[in-house]
């Protein structure tokens, strides 16, 4: 997991939006996560370079964030900066992969889900966060890459 990504969160997000179409900020942030995670599991490098941080109601990429702050739903990917910019197969086929896995889930049950998975947890716990607290605590793409290439069955999402 040497790779540096070049890709961004944001086109990530982008790419998100102008596939499932409107959703909720908190979903989208969720989409992009378990997009890295498993971006991390089958292609073994980081699907973008921003920073995730396990934050009370889940994991938050801080710099899609501050795009989309204070918008409960967003519309498209003109909503977070326009279209999605030099995508890779590989990226998008992890990408769709997700979203036929979890993108007819609604964002509080992907906000549930994490919470029970390691990578957040375990962020929260180190910087001595409880559940609800406030905090920025990172979640590390060798916790996630180490996480879910546990939970992996077959190559296919769990």
């Amino acid at each position: 997991m040497t790779e540096v990504a070049v890709t961004s969160a944001r086109d990530v997000a982008a790419y998100i939006l102008g596939r499932q179409g409107p959703m909720t900020a908190m979903k989208l942030q969720k989409l992009v996560y378990y997009s890295q995670a498993w971006h991390l599991v089958w292609e073994q490098r980081a699907l973008f370079a921003d920073r995730i941080e396990a934050w009370a109601n889940g994991p938050v990429v801080r710099a899609l964030y501050r795009m989309h702050r204070g918008r409960f739903t967003l519309a498209g990917p003109a909503d977070v900066g326009g279209p999605p910019a030099g995508l890779t197969d590989a990226e998008t086929s992890t990408i769709d992969a997700v979203l036929g896995a979890y993108g007819d889930e609604s964002a509080h049950r992907l906000s549930e889900l994490t919470h029970r998975e390691d990578p957040w947890r375990q962020a929260r716990e180190r910087a001595g966060l409880s559940e609800r607290e406030r905090g920025d605590a990172v979640i590390t793409t060798d916790a996630m890459f180490t996480y879910y290439g546990l939970t992996r069955v077959d190559a296919e999402v769990v």
